[in-house]
């Protein structure tokens, strides 16, 4: 799924959080050290670093706040994970937010303040692991184009119009697929060797976005565990999803096309 935050394609999250997640560790190790070798100058370092990771974690969680909402399909495997990924880098920020104030007060524990920013280094690498199952297994952020297929396309809709003009016949090539957001609905508008055909978005497995994925010869393959569907009636052609996707009408006239809810 390519991600909204971007820059020429490129995700914007995975850019930024290699900053507090270095900042974050390099706190708790300049503590440590500070302690190990009693320099005042070490524990200054910290307590400078850490506000600076802070910073750059709300700076990199803007963009990923973006991608959970507009990017990550939605009722999925991925959905859940994300929103656990959110969850833990949240606390972790906390943490380290309230360790840094509590090193402003008058003589703070070290041991206390250096068990707080170990549970965090826990969270955040916890969450880190989660943030790269997000991408290298749900191709979360992933602008995943192949041969002449086109570029990404998605389009909204607003209307409760039972037939919603949805493309022109000459506007997607041969096994392009186009993302239509009708309301509550994702629907892949898609054309293959023979006609245009549109179907659900969600594969029936975990939930992965078959817009994501790769359509040829009348199949769609989901781009998770490789699911595989029929794109003129929905069946399954190869698992592991058990269930059928639905299929939905599509018309022609005066060389547009129409879909039928």
């Amino acid at each position: 799924m390519k991600s909204k935050a971007h820059l020429k394609s490129h995700p914007i999250h995975p850019m930024l959080i290699p900053f507090p997640l270095a900042l974050f560790t390099a706190t708790v190790l300049f503590d440590i050290a500070a302690i190990i070798f009693n320099k005042e100058a070490l524990a200054t370092t910290a307590y400078y670093i850490q506000i600076v990771g802070v910073a750059f974690a709300l700076i990199a969680a803007v963009p990923g706040i973006i991608d959970y909402i507009y990017t990550v399909p939605p009722d999925s495997s991925a959905k859940k994970r994300a929103g656990k990924h959110g969850i833990l880098n949240t606390i972790t920020v906390i943490i380290f937010l309230v360790v840094w104030f509590y090193k402003r007060g008058e003589s703070p524990s070290a041991y206390i303040f250096i068990a707080a920013e170990l549970l965090g280094f826990v969270l955040i690498s916890v969450a880190g692991w989660m943030g790269g199952t997000l991408v290298y297994r749900n191709h979360i952020g992933v602008y995943n184009r192949y041969g002449n297929s086109g570029k990404w396309k998605e389009q909204y809709f607003d209307s409760s119009d039972k037939t919603l003009l949805v493309a022109s016949v000459n506007e997607l090539q041969e096994n392009q697929m186009k993302l239509l957001h009708i309301k509550d609905k994702r629907i892949v508008l898609a054309k293959t060797e023979n006609k245009y055909v549109a179907f659900d978005d969600r594969c029936t497995h975990k939930g992965g976005s078959l817009a994501g994925g790769s359509i040829m010869c009348g199949t769609v393959q989901c781009p998770w565990h490789g699911s595989q569907f029929n794109v003129f009636n929905g069946y399954v052609t190869a698992g592991p999803a058990n269930e059928k996707i639905n299929i939905y009408t599509l018309t022609e006239q005066d060389g547009n096309i129409y879909l039928v809810l």
